[in-house]
């Protein structure tokens, strides 16, 4: 699954701890999703997607 996590953060000048602290998670859990080496919940995905005002697809999007 591919997203666009990074790109949304830089825009909004945060670093990855803000990002997690906003979400309820650890920085790792960013570093991770952020790298697609963990696949969020989807109840997180829609966290993230929701702090960035956007639709979770504009966020996360799947690849076969």
């Amino acid at each position: 699954m591919h997203n666009t996590i990074k790109i949304l953060r830089a825009g909004r000048d945060m670093t990855q701890e803000d990002l997690a602290q906003a979400v309820g998670v650890t920085r790792q859990t960013i570093l991770s999703i952020e790298k697609n080496k963990y696949v969020p919940s989807l109840e997180l995905a829609f966290k993230i997607a929701r702090l960035f005002q956007k639709d979770v697809e504009e966020v996360f999007q799947y690849e076969k």
